[in-house]
């Protein structure tokens, strides 16, 4: 049965605290609760958005009964038994990425929601981005032609203050920011991959044998369609600045992220074959990418320019409203799944150098 009027709660207040006036604002959520182990941290989102209902601990949080949803913002290493937990409470579950590190941890999540007919979506920002959304557009309404090829990098530079188990993180286990795009916009799977690594993680930051590289880069093939993948992502001893970057690029358009975060990105057009030339021309002109507060709710519309490419209210949205509509949410536990594999694949294949490897493919129940 549909839920109109849902209690939600919130675990993991340091990334999580900025969903939750978001949660508080959707016309389908009538309380949020609010739930952290640092009991200061609690206070003060507490006190600052005005909520009574706080918890310390996710236990609490299954024990009570009056909460339908729960969103997850805890360490990756949780992210597998934290999610199965909420499942099995009969609780719907959204969480942060990645949705698993192992083929074993994906399927037993798709089992538990398909079980209990409980919603599992993984909070995969990159889907929502503005520059997604452009990009989907311009794919939508035919404007880029046939696609040929996708790119995706995203470096981040852990050596600084970062929780020491994410040295134990392979670069494309943390890769759905880069591969979620690339699969959202085409519909698709990845269906193989080949992937090499860059350089060796020095002995100083190393704290996995199986976890050697600092950079990984990959190559996709993807199911249904000759278009073809390049997905790079680092952690470590990669000098460049932070991106979440996507690209992709037709046979009469092409869109390409900025390459610096204050510039625009810029799209690409072939002009017509002139005969008194030797090659084609190609027009590029920078665009800037608008928020889309036009695609939210009227509440949700003024959080429209937040983070990760105003992505927020886009995911709380899409994972409310599909438990109040009572439909499987655009990023179910089978499409988490799929966009979560791929990178785990990857990973194998830069440990055996670069061989393909097939990648399990996901269907729906």
């Amino acid at each position: 049965m549909p839920e109109q009027n849902l209690h939600v709660a919130v675990v993991g207040l340091g990334f999580g605290r900025s969903f939750v006036p978001i949660y508080q604002a959707h016309p389908n959520v009538s309380r949020v609760s609010i739930c952290d182990p640092n009991a200061d941290l609690v206070g003060l989102v507490g006190e600052e958005h005005r909520i009574e209902s706080r918890f310390m601990g996710l236990p609490e949080v299954l024990a009570d009964p009056s909460i339908d949803a729960v969103h997850l913002l805890t360490p990756v290493p949780l992210h597998v038994e934290q999610s199965l937990a909420v499942l099995c409470a009969e609780k719907h579950c959204a969480c942060a990425v990645p949705m698993a590190t192992s083929v074993d941890g994906l399927q037993r999540i798709i089992r538990a929601s398909n079980k209990v007919n409980r919603t599992y979506m993984m909070m995969e920002t990159s889907a929502y981005t503005r520059e997604y959304l452009y990009a989907k557009d311009l794919y939508d309404r035919g404007e880029l032609g046939n696609v040929t090829f996708l790119q995706a990098d995203y470096f981040q530079d852990l050596e600084a203050t970062y929780p020491q188990y994410w040295r134990s993180v392979p670069p494309m286990h943390y890769a759905t920011h880069a591969i979620a795009p690339i699969l959202a916009l085409l519909d698709t799977q990845a269906t193989e991959v080949s992937c090499l690594g860059g350089g060796r993680i020095r002995p100083d930051i190393s704290t996995d044998p199986q976890n050697p590289f600092p950079l990984q880069t990959a190559h996709f093939r993807l199911r249904d369609t000759d278009a073809v993948a390049q997905v790079t992502r680092a952690w470590y001893q990669t000098a460049h600045a932070y991106v979440e970057s996507f690209s992709v690029y037709g046979d009469l358009r092409g869109f390409e992220w900025a390459q610096l975060e204050h510039e625009d990105p810029v799209v690409y057009e072939m002009q017509p074959v002139q005969r008194e030339h030797r090659w084609r021309d190609v027009t590029s002109q920078r665009v800037p990418v608008p928020y889309r507060p036009d695609l939210l709710s009227v509440e949700l519309a003024p959080f429209a320019d937040g983070g990760h490419g105003g992505s927020h209210p886009h995911l709380v949205h899409e994972f409310i409203s599909s438990i109040a509509e009572g439909r499987r949410c655009k990023i179910d536990a089978v499409t988490s799944a799929a966009w979560t594999i791929a990178g785990v694949c990857a990973h194998e294949s830069s440990l055996q150098g670069g061989a393909w490897v097939s990648i399990p493919q996901f269907d729906v129940a």
